[in-house]
């Protein structure tokens, strides 16, 4: 999609650090991180949202999982714990609309704080 952003960053047109490339996922730090590790993994072709990358060809939305567990190794937060979160739809507080994961880690994340 020629105005969507994470299309832009997959094309190239859009800089952005990534952090990690597969075949048909890319993963890259988020620029407003809510974590010590924040990446966003993304499928490259566009879904807008999880729902339609449940509705994708088989394998897609396990690349994009097993994607977000190889960042989460990479980054050393596997083994003491991330969490991988899905926004689906504005009410949720999806903000691009092209399905993405945020890996979060390096920090507690047990719900709730304290």
């Amino acid at each position: 999609m020629s105005d969507c952003l994470f299309c832009k960053i997959v094309a190239g047109q859009v800089p952005a650090e990534i952090v990690y490339e597969s075949g048909r996922a890319l993963a890259f730090r988020d620029i407003n991180p809510q974590a010590p590790t924040h990446v966003l993994v993304i499928p490259k072709e566009h879904h807008a949202d999880a729902n339609a990358l449940a509705q994708a060809d088989d394998g897609l939305a396990d690349e994009v999982l097993k994607a977000a567990h190889a960042v989460a190794v990479q980054e050393q937060v596997a083994e003491g714990g991330y969490r991988v979160v899905f926004n689906t739809g504005a009410g949720a507080g999806q903000t691009v609309f092209h399905v993405h994961a945020h890996v979060l880690g390096g920090r507690d994340l047990t719900w709730p704080p304290g």
